[in-house]
């Protein structure tokens, strides 16, 4: 099996590689190296320095002819993408249609998208389900809502198999604190340098934190199954902000210091996603709890 991992110098696609990798794929890497690391690279994957909205990208990918095409180069800080719409687009939109295009034009077999539980905005749904309206509430989530439907459209019109995971927020090894970081490598590299963690608001609001490994896990099951199905990949269990505090307390072994701030534009209340169609469709459940990934994901930060 021939691969093509966009983004795979950077947090969630280089695991990705790495485990293509391990089974035998013959995997080539797409990544301008913006916030990607070429040291995240396999040694034993391609990397190719190019942007996914470059004639070079799609290029690439009409001449290697990859059975299978991840999709995980993105533009997914929310408050950049309100700053920069315009360049949150450009990404997110005009580089998902240009990599679609040389899919096509390579007949590619599987097309898998990386997009956001931002699409739902802040519905008040304890369970956020694949058949619930998405209403985002930033451009970062209009962006990958805009690109889904670009991702079905070529599949009506020229027949691309595809499948869009809708990722939870997502946290392991390698995720940086700047511009994609999520909250807990933000409150790591805190933790490393002797900060205190900032809250934004109450602490009261909930995310579905999933572990990239599950994540990949979720990616190689869409290889075969699940076609032209929206799946949502995530542990289906609210974490509070304080809650996740309260267990990197404990992995750290000493009470950490707190400052609260204001909340943030463009910040959702509370998010986490039912996973039940994961299972139907592809086989998928998490395997990593909060407490085990956290751990992992600390380690990796303080061995370094």
């Amino acid at each position: 099996m021939k691969a093509i991992v966009t983004g795979g110098a950077g947090f969630i696609g280089s695991h990705l590689v790495d485990e293509l990798v391990t089974i035998g794929a013959d995997v080539h890497v797409i990544d301008n190296l913006s916030t990607g690391r070429p040291e995240n690279v396999n040694p034993n994957a391609s990397l190719h320095v190019l942007d996914v909205c470059s004639k070079e990208a799609k290029d690439l990918i009409v001449r290697q002819r990859p059975d299978v095409v991840f999709h995980e180069a993105a533009q997914v800080d929310v408050l950049r993408s309100i700053r920069e719409p315009d360049f949150d687009a450009s990404v997110n939109i005009v580089g998902t249609i240009n990599v679609l295009e040389g899919c096509c034009q390579a007949s590619v077999k599987k097309f898998i998208y990386a997009s956001s539980c931002a699409v739902y905005g802040d519905l008040k749904k304890d369970l956020i389900r694949e058949e619930d309206p998405a209403d985002p509430i930033s451009f970062y989530g209009t962006s990958k809502l805009t690109s889904e439907s670009f991702v079905r459209l070529f599949h009506q019109m020229y027949g691309i198999p595809y499948t869009i995971l809708r990722y939870a927020n997502v946290y392991g090894p390698r995720q940086t604190p700047k511009g994609e970081g999520g909250v807990v490598s933000i409150f790591l590299d805190r933790i490393h340098k002797s900060l205190p963690l900032v809250i934004h608001g109450d602490g009261e609001q909930t995310r579905d934190f999933v572990y990239v490994k599950d994540v990949v896990n979720a990616n190689l099951a869409a290889i075969q199954q699940a076609d032209q199905e929206v799946i949502h990949v995530g542990t289906a269990t609210r974490t509070s902000i304080n809650q996740l505090v309260s267990v990197l307390n404990r992995i750290h072994g000493s009470k950490l210091p707190v400052v609260h701030e204001h909340e943030r534009p463009g910040d959702i209340k509370h998010s986490c996603l039912h996973n039940k169609k994961a299972y139907n469709k592809m086989g998928w459940i998490p395997k990593y709890d909060l407490n085990t990934g956290l751990l992992e994901t600390y380690n990796s930060v303080f061995r370094n």
